[in-house]
């Protein structure tokens, strides 16, 4: 997840906070300090962090705070509130919808990735079911089209552009036209990296704007440039009508804070950030979970999206159904690991849990325990039905394990270890069993607290309590409230 350090910056600040006994004006000053000190080295503006502060120290007034009020709550609370207004601009951005034919232009500096950034927003929409295309024009950097193309390829997009032609309006405009005609609904224009000291390529991008008549004009901006930003921002938005930022590079530096606050400040919703160089390492940009990531206190909404993306909504009764019998067999854990293959990069998914802060997931981890999963599939793989769907774990005796070391040309303690890993993920199965899962409907209040003692029973405590404890749980549950949501949360619920 992007911005760990400074995420966990201000967890601890807060964490420090909430383990003083007495809050008194010392121990909030000492926090806001923290904070003040973890955003000035994200790079961003002055101003901004101490206008913050006063706003944070007007709001927490703590001699007017009645005697019974909730004090950490209050000033947690206040906290998320700026650090939401710091980075939210204000506006949304156009969004493109499916069927009808929308034009998205991308423009930006040099090297800040417009190219990697256009596949990556076609590669999300096209999961969405969209059919996107896109369009090189581009006729400035050599090589520009190839790595287009060849992008494109990888993500099986239909593509457009010229080795011969020079003149990027007229690649633009036939390129849309053609597009048009196949019916694609969403067309993305890649144009040539510029600054803005130089007025030639300026003058030729208002000109391909003009050309396509773009729904959306996005500016692709590098994260390392720091409050710089909003230098950029303005002068792209002065020349031609910025409707939307995408912020690249998060995961190389410190100084993506600064970065966000300064595009918020010039009024450009930013929509996605990439944080990474593959495909799927680009997350949506939304302000309030975004900052409820930040300070670690998870992400709920996404991480049910993410889940009924990968589980489909056929699948879910049945794991349901195996989820209250307690029978936890190989093969659950087989569909288990795939689903979280599905959802994208591992650290991403976790940080979007309450309690799990990025920072707990550090950047080796995240590759070693994917590969720990696929090195688990190729063992499972070399198994036969009976094994799989067995939940009596003395059924694995050795020769059974020699053998399918052998099969998937593993080391038979890997086989061993594969095993300890089932049977503990087998233990936290079997303390699911008994859940009360309505058939219909709303969940009555007291299966609710049935399920959230249940619950509280099987959650690390460590994360329970970043919750809010056994009341932050049955809160968290009536949010979760209609049945659906449930499925989903507990179709996911075998994946920790």
């Amino acid at each position: 997840m992007v911005l760990a350090q400074l995420g966990g910056s201000i967890s601890r600040a807060i964490q420090q906070m909430s383990n003083a006994t007495i809050i008194d004006e010392k121990v909030l000053n000492e926090c806001l300090n923290e904070i003040t000190r973890a955003l000035l080295q994200s790079d961003v503006q002055f101003k901004l962090v101490r206008d913050m502060q006063t706003n944070i120290k007007k709001i927490v007034n703590l001699d007017d705070l009645a005697a019974g009020h909730n004090k950490r709550k209050i000033i947690q609370q206040a906290i998320f509130n700026e650090l939401c207004k710091m980075l939210d601009p204000g506006k949304p951005a156009f969004t493109p919808k499916k069927g009808k034919t929308s034009v998205v232009m991308f423009v930006g500096l040099q090297g800040s990735g417009k190219t990697t950034t256009c596949t990556k927003y076609a590669y999300y929409h096209q999961k969405k079911g969209w059919k996107p295309a896109l369009v090189c024009a581009d006729t400035f950097r050599a090589g520009a089209f190839d790595q287009l193309k060849q992008n494109a390829t990888k993500a099986k997009i239909p593509f457009y552009g010229s080795y011969m032609e020079s003149d990027p309006v007229k690649i633009a405009v036939e390129g849309v036209e053609r597009f048009k005609k196949e019916n694609c609904d969403l067309i993305i224009v890649d144009t040539s990296g510029r600054h803005k000291q130089e007025a030639a390529l300026f003058e030729e991008m208002r000109q391909v704007s003009e050309a396509t008549k773009p729904d959306l004009v996005i500016f692709v901006m590098d994260s390392s440039i720091g409050q710089a930003a909003f230098d950029q921002a303005q002068a792209f938005k002065q020349s031609v009508a910025v409707g939307a930022v995408i912020v690249t590079k998060m995961d190389g530096h410190a100084k993506g804070g600064g970065a966000l606050s300064a595009v918020a400040a010039t009024k450009s919703p930013v929509i996605f950030i990439g944080t990474g160089e593959h495909m799927d390492e680009f997350e949506v940009f939304d302000v309030k979970p975004f900052v409820s990531r930040l300070l670690g206190m998870g992400d709920w909404s996404g991480f049910m999206d993410k889940i009924h993306e990968v589980v489909p909504m056929d699948q879910q009764p049945e794991l349901l159904q195996k989820l209250s019998e307690g029978n936890f067999t190989l093969r659950i854990m087989y569909e288990q690991f795939q689903n979280i293959l599905k959802m994208g990069p591992i650290g991403q998914v976790f940080s979007m849990l309450p309690g799990f802060s990025a920072e707990l997931m550090p950047k080796g981890r995240e590759k070693e325990s994917q590969a720990k999963i696929k090195r688990y599939m190729t063992m499972m793989d070399s198994m036969t039905n009976e094994e799989l769907d067995s939940s009596n774990p003395k059924l694995m005796n050795e020769s059974r394990m020699m053998r399918i070391a052998r099969g998937s040309g593993r080391h038979i303690r890997e086989v061993m270890e594969m095993m300890e890993e089932y049977k503990r993920l087998a233990k936290i199965w079997s303390k699911m069993k008994g859940l009360k899962i309505p058939k219909k409907g709303e969940m009555s209040a007291l299966s609710r607290n049935m399920n959230a003692q249940h619950m509280s029973k099987v959650l690390p405590p460590q994360m329970l309590k970043q919750i809010g404890g056994m009341g932050g749980l049955q809160n968290l549950m009536k949010q979760m409230g209609s049945t659906k949501d449930m499925m989903g949360m507990f179709g996911g619920g075998g994946d920790k």
